[in-house]
């Protein structure tokens, strides 16, 4: 019985650490990289619903807030909060425009070389176009669902914001379905993107606000 307890324990535990996330292979890295590279090259438009965790250690539950998201190559980007309330985001010709129900703010991006650097990393964190060696250092790994990179920003600067930033590719496709971006203080924003279209047809007044 003790021999039939302790094999069932062995099977748990190598079950448990098989859907762990496991390091990926020198060969892997580079054939996984050549088909992202390729693959995000051909992606002119993205189209997707999304909705966002925002986990905060001193609250007992998650915000929760979702929306659609637009983007166009090579740089537009529309965040659009619907629930619980209308908020939009869009980055565009170095300027992030802010509509808060009614209320808009423009910041000028291109002022700023942090804020340029954050805009190009949340365009990059769309697309999953973010293998730049210079700019982050890159672990990649796999689990039986997902290929995922982890990106340590090198600047001091941006580490005063961004810890690190996940990225989930489904096994089966070659876009980021989920983004996660921790901040030093261990909180974290995690972003699940549904219902998504590629190369769909999206007018250029989508990213005006």
């Amino acid at each position: 019985m003790k021999i039939k307890l302790f094999t069932i324990l062995l099977f748990t535990i190598a079950n448990v650490l098989f859907a762990q996330e496991q390091k990926m292979t020198a060969s892997e890295i580079a054939n996984f990289k050549s088909i992202i590279e390729k693959e995000s090259k051909t992606i002119k438009t993205i189209k997707t619903d999304f909705v966002q965790y925002k986990h905060m250690d001193f609250l007992s539950k998650e915000i929760e807030t979702s929306g659609k998201m637009y983007f166009k190559s090579p740089n537009l980007l529309n965040w659009q909060y619907t629930k619980p309330y209308n908020y939009s985001i869009v980055f565009k010709n170095n300027k992030v425009y802010i509509n808060d129900q009614g209320k808009k703010n423009t910041v000028d991006a291109g002022s700023s070389k942090i804020f340029e650097k954050i805009n190009k990393m949340i365009v990059g964190s769309v697309s999953g176009n973010m293998f730049d060696d210079k700019e982050f250092t890159i672990l990649y790994f796999k689990n039986k669902d997902f290929y995922i990179t982890k990106l340590s920003p090198k600047t001091k600067e941006i580490q005063k914001y961004i810890k690190q930033i996940d990225l989930y590719f489904p096994i089966n496709d070659v876009t980021v379905s989920q983004v996660k971006l921790n901040e030093p203080s261990g909180d974290y924003t995690k972003i699940v993107f549904k219902n998504k279209m590629l190369n769909a047809k999206i007018e250029d007044s989508v990213f005006s606000n």
